[in-house]
């Protein structure tokens, strides 16, 4: 299906990334994400992850004459599962009042609640900021066209952020909690970093993981062999068991991660002998880190921490990764140097009724984000004079 652009633009509409060269894809800019390569995203298609669980591809591809200059990743969604923007109580509210709120319009990473390009456009292009625009109004005609409710873009970069708010669309306020590196040679140099008490916990914490006489390995790239994928698979199932949840990955999907782009996948694994018992899965981006996954055979005093905090941040520091960025929720990881960071989305309601309703919860919400964002770096565990300069209080920015 195709959408006309105007002079020497057109957009197509795909329901499958095979109809796009890797190569073409990846040109475009994506921030260094490793989620939006076309290796994960046509990973998650070809392992039978989205058609299950609601997902249903609909890519925007802007073609200038034949050559690709800027695309979205776009998905029809009949549930809101899998998106880490909770909008459960939209739905609710639109059946309250007699209508129907899905099928809506999501752009993002499936499953994943990390910040990076939607609208992603040539690296060369004179223009990319009309291609963005294009991009999103093509994304609201395609709403209006199959009856959405409206499109919604998921934690989006800031300079979408801000071209999105400009075009008016009602804006989200989130928080999470990321690590950030302030040029530290080591380990210990995070911690000395940190307020006294916060330095012993952690230390105290990483020695009663290693009491525990397991083995921890890191292993990065082509050292991930598929009886480690095996192994990780069994603890990404008990995790879900444990929680009520759906393991909506298949065991496919992380063969074909370490096919095609196994140089950002780190698998920090926990072995009892020859035996692994946990493990925390991490993909790696231009400068940033991200944590994905964890999992263990059984339970064990404070491994969690060891394996998907400490290790990452060992990692980063030698790597000279700017960020850690270990998904989303959890208060707990403030004291362990990850601060409160905000994170945005955008949204377009379709019902000119229901769109200012919309708008004003998204202006209330965003104040008491603001003020729950403020009060959580009160807890930040860096001495007054040692906070990383990129998340000192002052540059901590709560507007688009």
């Amino acid at each position: 299906m195709a959408q006309p652009a105007g002079d020497t633009l057109r957009i197509e509409i795909h329901d499958d990334l095979s109809a796009v060269e890797p190569a073409a894809w990846d040109g475009l800019d994506h921030g260094g994400s490793p989620f939006l390569r076309h290796a994960f995203l046509h990973g998650l298609e070809r392992g039978d992850c989205l058609l299950p669980w609601g997902w249903q591809p609909r890519h925007l591809l802007l073609y200038e004459h034949e050559r690709l200059v800027a695309a979205c990743p776009l998905y029809l969604k009949t549930n809101s599962y899998g998106e880490f923007v909770f909008d459960w109580n939209w739905a609710e509210f639109w059946q309250r009042n007699g209508r129907d709120y899905y099928p809506k319009l999501v752009s993002t990473v499936p499953y994943t609640p990390a910040a990076g390009p939607r609208l992603l456009t040539a690296r060369d292009h004179p223009r990319p900021e009309r291609l963005r625009a294009m991009l999103a109004e093509g994304g609201r005609r395609l709403a209006d066209e199959l009856g959405c409710s409206g499109m919604h873009w998921l934690f989006t970069c800031p300079r979408e952020t801000r071209e999105l708010d400009q075009q008016g669309m009602a804006l989200r306020l989130g928080c999470q909690y990321h690590w950030h590196n302030d040029g530290y040679t080591d380990f210990e140099d995070f911690l000395s970093r940190l307020s006294s008490k916060k330095r012993k916990n952690i230390r105290r914490e990483r020695r009663k993981a290693r009491e525990h006489g397991l083995r921890i390995e890191r292993l990065h790239g082509a050292a991930i062999e598929e009886r480690h994928w095996d192994a990780f698979y069994r603890f990404y199932l008990r995790t879900f068991t444990e929680k009520w949840g759906y393991p909506t990955l298949s065991r496919r999907f992380f063969s074909l991660l370490s096919q095609e782009m196994s140089e950002s996948l780190l698998l920090v694994m926990a072995f009892d002998g020859e035996r692994p018992v946990a493990a925390a899965l991490d993909l790696i981006g231009e400068d940033t880190m991200y944590g994905r996954y964890w999992g263990c055979a059984e339970h064990y005093d404070l491994l969690h921490f060891e394996v998907s905090y400490y290790q990452g941040i060992e990692f980063a520091i030698e790597h000279g990764l700017r960020r850690f960025e270990p998904g989303a929720q959890g208060e707990h990881k403030i004291a362990r140097g990850f601060l409160p960071t905000p994170t945005w989305s955008a949204h377009w309601i379709r019902d000119a009724e229901m769109r200012p309703i919309i708008e004003r919860f998204c202006r209330h919400e965003r104040q008491m984000m603001i003020d729950e964002c403020r009060a959580l770096y009160d807890l930040s565990p860096f001495r007054s004079d040692a906070l990383p300069a990129t998340q000192r209080p002052e540059t901590l920015s709560l507007t688009p």
